[in-house]
């Protein structure tokens, strides 16, 4: 059902009270908790539901394009796997990778594969790391290999539709 708009929000505004005002200055001077910034909590997501904002909570998920997903993901943290694929491959970053985050699908962890526009499981057997940056770098090797591997969809599309 589509989201109906109260076309009273656009009449003139009301006068709102000082409080109101100075509480909502500093709500709009404070960053959004759990944002990829110089201090975030690299934990954050980990520690709390990760629900911000009152959208989030509505649709009971994270909206994660809200934050920078330019940010460089933290090298350090390469698993061998990844560093072996970028070394075959000849590239010196994970670019494509930036926006994989682990995240979670009827409370088992999963990772979002655009390809297929749906989630890919973690197995059951997979010890998942306890920081953030490290599920992430897992989510992007695990992602990769799914996408290599004869189970994924695309192997049946191509062998249906291949021209040569």
């Amino acid at each position: 059902m589509a989201k109906v708009t109260k076309l009273s929000k656009y009449a003139k505004a009301k006068k709102v009270s000082k409080t109101v005002k100075v509480a909502r200055e500093k709500a709009a001077a404070k960053p959004a908790a759990g944002a990829k910034s110089g201090g975030a909590d690299i934990n954050y997501f980990i520690k709390t539901s990760g629900l911000d904002t009152a959208r989030e909570k509505e649709i009971g998920q994270h909206i994660g394009y809200r934050y920078d997903v330019n940010l460089v993901p933290d090298y350090t943290r390469l698993t061998p796997f990844l560093k072996k694929y970028m070394e075959i491959m000849g590239w010196d970053d994970l670019n494509w990778l930036e926006d994989v985050h682990l995240g979670y699908e009827e409370g088992r962890a999963a990772i979002f594969d655009r390809n297929v526009n749906g989630w890919v499981t973690v197995p059951k057997g997979v010890k998942l790391p306890d920081n953030q940056q490290d599920r992430d770098m897992l989510a992007r090797e695990l992602l990769i290999k799914f996408q290599m591997s004869p189970r994924h969809p695309l192997v049946d599309l191509n062998k249906a539709y291949r021209k040569f």
